[in-house]
């Protein structure tokens, strides 16, 4: 063997045990109902630094997963609220919002403002939300269902429909919505060739095969950040948000949660916990 061949080698091997050997942050949140586990990405920096600042200053100690809802999200972190900091001085981030990083369960978002106000979809400094969602069919999620709704009520319009427009109102008047929704999806097709529109929109393969089967929230990707995921305790979340809610969604007994960060080596992550990194996949 060459030298050169020999160096290629060994610098590979180097390369690979510091990789393994890299220490990361693993965030701990208690709760009333067990520990959720998870992960910061490095390439959401802005975010990760924050919330590492934040749980590490213990701000996070304290606050609650203050809005939750069944098969979509639980959302916590008002850390300015529980000090008392006018609202006006919250502070903000810069929006990182990355096309790989999307909405499957189990990932960690930032909460914000609204368009009208936030246009620049700068995130909350402190709070944030755990995806929950639920599992949508390929053909859900290719489709643009805003635009094939309206075009469907102008397509029953059509005297060659009279049974599609009877359905619709028989559907609508026994409130039975699921299958009322499910019946204007599988016209989306024969509509498109109809009124000659396209009723569909993309989505990468990745995004269609976590929809499909641990499901999420597909229609927030490309609104806020996501700079996290949960690696272990996504059940708990689940519980979290099974909790009886007062108005704004609000657990009517307070979630409490404690933040603590530990740092670990890639390796040590992997084998605890069976998280493979992104750049290693």
């Amino acid at each position: 063997m060459s030298y050169k061949s020999f160096l290629g080698i060994a610098l590979s091997v180097f390369a690979m045990l510091g990789c393994a050997g890299q220490k990361e942050q693993v965030i701990r949140i208690d709760t009333r109902y067990g520990e959720i586990v998870a992960v910061l990405f490095d390439d959401t920096p802005v975010h990760k630094s924050n919330f590492l600042e934040l749980a590490e200053a213990g701000r996070f100690d304290s606050t609650e997963f203050h809005r939750v809802i069944p098969d979509f999200m639980v959302q916590g972190g008002d850390v300015f609220s529980k000090e008392k900091m006018p609202a006006e001085e919250w502070p903000t981030l810069p929006a990182e919002i990355l096309p790989h990083h999307f909405h499957r369960k189990g990932m960690i978002a930032a909460a914000r403002q609204g368009n009208n106000i936030n246009p620049e979809k700068r995130s909350s400094g402190s709070q944030f939300y755990i995806v929950l969602g639920e599992e949508y069919t390929e053909l859900e999620l290719t489709t643009d269902m805003p635009k094939l709704q309206a075009a469907f009520m102008q397509y029953v319009q059509l005297q060659s429909q009279d049974s599609l427009r009877m359905l619709y109102n028989q559907l609508y008047e026994q409130e039975a919505f699921d299958s009322l929704t499910q019946v204007i999806l599988s016209k989306r097709d024969e509509i498109e060739q109809s009124l000659n529109m396209k009723l569909t929109k993309e989505m990468s393969a990745e995004q269609i095969q976590a929809y499909t089967t641990v499901g999420g929230t597909p229609h927030l990707d490309g609104e806020y950040t996501v700079f996290g995921e949960v690696i272990s305790g996504i059940d708990v979340a689940d519980k979290i948000s099974q909790e009886p809610r007062a108005s704004r969604d609000r657990p009517m007994n307070p979630v409490y949660m404690t933040v603590k960060v530990e740092s670990m080596s890639r390796s040590q992550i992997e084998r605890e916990f069976g998280y493979v990194y992104q750049n290693e996949k």
